[in-house]
Order: C-alpha cells, then structure tokens, then sequence
C-alpha cells in the first residue's frame, strides 16, 4: 500500500483502539454514556433537538428506545474486560470467547433496530435545523449507546 493509505489506516486503528478503551476506561464520554446517566442525555437531547409539543409522542417512543439500549448496555459493559469486548471467564476456551463476542454483537444488532425504529418516524417529523442537529448527535459510538 501507498505511504498515505498506510497512515491512514494507521490513524483509524489509534481512532479505534481510542474509542475502545474509552468505553471501558472511565473517561468522561464513558461516564456521560452510562447507563446511570440516560436521562440527563435524553434531556440534553430533547433541549438540543429543540422537539416541539406535535413532535413529542415520537420523542418519547424514542425516548423509550434509548432507555431500554441502555439498559443493555449496562449489561454488556458488566460483561466486558479491558479491550472493550468480552473475553469469558479467565482461562476460557476460544471458542467460548467467540461465542461471547457473538452474544455482545447480536445485543448491539437488536438495540440499533431498536433504536432505528423509534428514530426513522422522530426524525421524518423534524425541520431542517432539527435534521441538522440530529445528524450530529442522534449516532451511537461504534459500540457505545446513545
């Protein structure tokens, strides 16, 4: 490969390993996307979105949908290790350790369709800033929540 794609996988390989140990390390994004703390994001994003009184029943449906990814969420964190995936009890076959990324992957598959549900009406219902503003915050880490 060309020096420039090398560094760019470079950089999106240090992006990730960032992102991963984010999720497990106790850094800010990580405390301000637990589970403990889904109402003060919901609330922060009704603010942000600005949602109005004839938007508010698919806010709250999403709403819902964020409330139950985080519930999840909170389960899969309990289940993981340091690197962001689960990697089994200490001294876990290999094929364990599969079976307990395929466990975390389906929970995340379910809790995006989950949360793509509620959101496609909630945002068909929004003006062109809300559109905006949705597109920046309404999308979850890679394996994060809301």
């Amino acid at each position: 490969m060309g020096g420039d794609m090398m560094k760019m996988m470079q950089e999106m390989m240090e992006r990730h390993a960032g992102m991963m140990s984010g999720m497990t390390g106790g850094g800010m994004m990580d405390r301000m996307m637990s589970p403990e703390h889904v109402e003060g994001r919901i609330a922060f994003l009704r603010t942000e979105l600005k949602v109005t009184d004839a938007q508010q029943a698919l806010w709250d449906a999403l709403a819902e949908a964020i409330r139950a990814n985080a519930g999840v969420a909170g389960e899969t964190m309990s289940g993981m290790q340091g690197g962001g995936m689960p990697m089994g009890p200490e001294g876990s076959t290999a094929p364990e350790r599969i079976e307990a990324q395929v466990t975390v992957l389906s929970a995340r598959l379910e809790s995006l369709r989950r949360l793509n549900a509620a959101l496609a009406p909630f945002y068909a219902a929004l003006d062109a800033a809300q559109k905006d503003k949705a597109d920046m915050l309404l999308v979850p880490a890679p394996m994060g929540m809301m």
